[in-house]
C-alpha cells in the first residue's frame, strides 16, 4: 500500500509537521528524504530495507560508499548522491558547531570532535588542530590526504603551517581506514620528530590520535608515546 493510503496521521511527512522530527523512526525520517517507494513497497518498507543493509546503523549507512548505495534496489546512483551530500552537510553542521562551542581541551571533546570529521573517510588523512594559548580552535587543517593504507608527511610543512596560523600549540590526528587504532612503528618515529620540529618554534605538541571506525580515538599522550 502506497504512503499516500495510509490514515493521514500515520503519514511520516504529515507525522513530522504535526510532532516535529524526532518522533519519527529511522526508517520514516528515511522514508521522507527517499519520497517514493518502488513495485510493492512503500518508501517507509523501501528504507527499513535500506537500514537492514546495514544492520539498522545509521553510522554504517553514512559511512557507506556511493557504489554501494547505488546498488541497492530503488536507490540508484541520484538518491545515492544526495544521502551522501545529505550526510556530508549533517556532519559538516557538528563539526562547526562542536569546534565553536567547545575549546577542544579535554581528551574526550578531541575524540567526539575527530571520531566525527575522520571516521567515515575511505582514505589516510592526517590533520592539525591549531590552537591559542588557551587551547581555542584557531584552525582544523588537513595537512595531507593519502590512500587506504598510507599519508606521506613532512615535518617542514607541518611546522611552516604552525607559523602560518600562529599557532601556540597543537593537536595531530590521523585515521586508519582499516578500523585498527593500533599505532605502528612509524607513527610513533613521525610523532617524535614532529614534537621536536614544532618545540623548535616553540608550538607544543598536546597529543597524536588515531581514529580507527566506531572505537575511541586512540591517544599517544595516554598511552605514554610523546
Amino acid at each position: 500500500m502506497a504512503i499516500s493510503d495510509w490514515p493521514v496521521g500515520e503519514r511520516p511527512r504529515e507525522r513530522l509537521l504535526a510532532h516535529g522530527p524526532a518522533a519519527l523512526s529511522d526508517a520514516e525520517l528515511l522514508a521522507i528524504y527517499l519520497r517514493i517507494g518502488v513495485r510493492g513497497k512503500s518508501a517507509v518498507d523501501l528504507a527499513r530495507d535500506v537500514l537492514n543493509r546495514f544492520d539498522g546503523r545509521l553510522d554504517a549507512l553514512a559511512r557507506a560508499s556511493l557504489k554501494e548505495l547505488a546498488s541497492i534496489s530503488g536507490i540508484g546512483q541520484a538518491k545515492a548522491a544526495q544521502l551522501k551530500a545529505s550526510f556530508e552537510l549533517a556532519r559538516r553542521a557538528l563539526s562547526q558547531e562542536m569546534a565553536q562551542r567547545d575549546t577542544l581541551a579535554s581528551p574526550g571533546k578531541v575524540r567526539d570532535w575527530l571520531r566525527l570529521h575522520l571516521a567515515v573517510r575511505p582514505q589516510e588523512v592526517f590533520m592539525a588542530l591549531w590552537l591559542d594559548t588557551q587551547n581555542h580552535l584557531l584552525k582544523a587543517e588537513e595537512l595531507f590526504i593519502g590512500t587506504l593504507t598510507q599519508t606521506a608527511v613532512y615535518p617542514r610543512e607541518v611546522v611552516k603551517a604552525a607559523l602560518g596560523h600562529n599557532a601556540a600549540a597543537v593537536i595531530l590526528a590521523h585515521n586508519h581506514p582499516s578500523g585498527i587504532a593500533e599505532p605502528s612503528t612509524a607513527d610513533e618515529l613521525l610523532t617524535r620528530n614532529l614534537r621536536d620540529a614544532l618545540a623548535l618554534v616553540d608550538v607544543r605538541l598536546l597529543d597524536h590520535f588515531i581514529v580507527a571506525g566506531n572505537a575511541p580515538p586512540l591517544s599517544f599522550a595516554e598511552c605514554g608515546l610523546l
